[in-house]
């Protein structure tokens, strides 16, 4: 009664169904693992903002990852010579980019900030002059993502994201292994700049698309079944051949 099941149509539909099965139950278990990733990045930076804020010359830095996220303060001087762009930024659904100068400290050495997000429209604004007293989050380098374009060699102006240890090729200070994204600074910032949104702390899309992963998988079990059925129904009455 079953043996129809076994003609080479058949069992080209059964390996079709069982491919795409394993395929949805992978995809559904793949979106779960992204949402480990995103529970654990949620849980690390409530936990390191929470700590209460030091000196950047207090952190050790030896370990940069360790100190992500941590608030910390700095004092110096900016020096707007060697100020640099990072491209193709974006924030509250405007295009933009982020100006990026290095905070000289009292040990002669510098850690670069982010002073915030202009528009593309805007003229980058001027650091605030004398001592600033800066606090932010501590950041550290940019990875380049895939398919992010090469940044050019030599000394430039714009860059495509904040690498420290590229930056430093140009700038004429040891700088610190990680930066500063700067929420407030005394004297203040202009108008036109405004302090980096924070990163958002969701979980994201990853359970429901986890779960629609599934039940599609399921639909391909139904209709797998339905399949058969269908098929036995009609031979009840009239044998015939392939799927049907």
């Amino acid at each position: 009664m079953y043996r129809f099941l076994l003609r080479p149509k058949w069992i080209a539909f059964h390996l079709l169904c069982l491919l795409g099965v394993v395929l949805m139950v992978n995809l559904s278990m793949w979106q779960l693992g992204r949402l480990g990733d995103r529970r654990e990045f949620n849980s690390e930076v409530r936990e390191r903002s929470s700590l209460e804020t030091v000196n950047i010359s207090e952190l050790d830095l030896s370990d940069p990852p360790a100190v992500q996220w941590r608030s910390a303060g700095a004092i110096g001087t900016y020096d707007p010579s060697e100020q640099v762009l990072i491209l193709n930024r974006s924030q509250n659904g405007v295009a933009g980019l982020n100006v990026v100068t290095p905070l000289i400290l009292d040990d002669g050495r510098a850690i670069l900030v982010n002073r915030g997000f202009i528009a593309l429209s805007a003229t980058p604004p001027s650091a605030p002059l004398g001592i600033v007293r800066v606090l932010g989050t501590v950041q550290i380098s940019d990875q380049r993502t895939s398919g992010q374009a090469t940044q050019a060699s030599g000394e430039q102006r714009e860059f495509f994201r904040l690498d420290i240890v590229r930056l430093e090729e140009q700038i004429d200070y040891e700088l610190l292994p990680v930066a500063l994204v700067a929420k407030a600074s005394e004297p203040s910032e202009g108008p036109t700049i405004a302090p980096i949104n924070p990163p958002e702390l969701s979980q994201g899309p990853h359970m429901s698309y986890a779960i629609q992963w599934l039940i599609f998988s399921i639909a391909v079990i139904v209709g797998w079944v339905l399949a058969i059925r269908k098929s036995l129904a009609s031979r009840a009455l009239t044998p015939q051949s392939g799927l049907t």
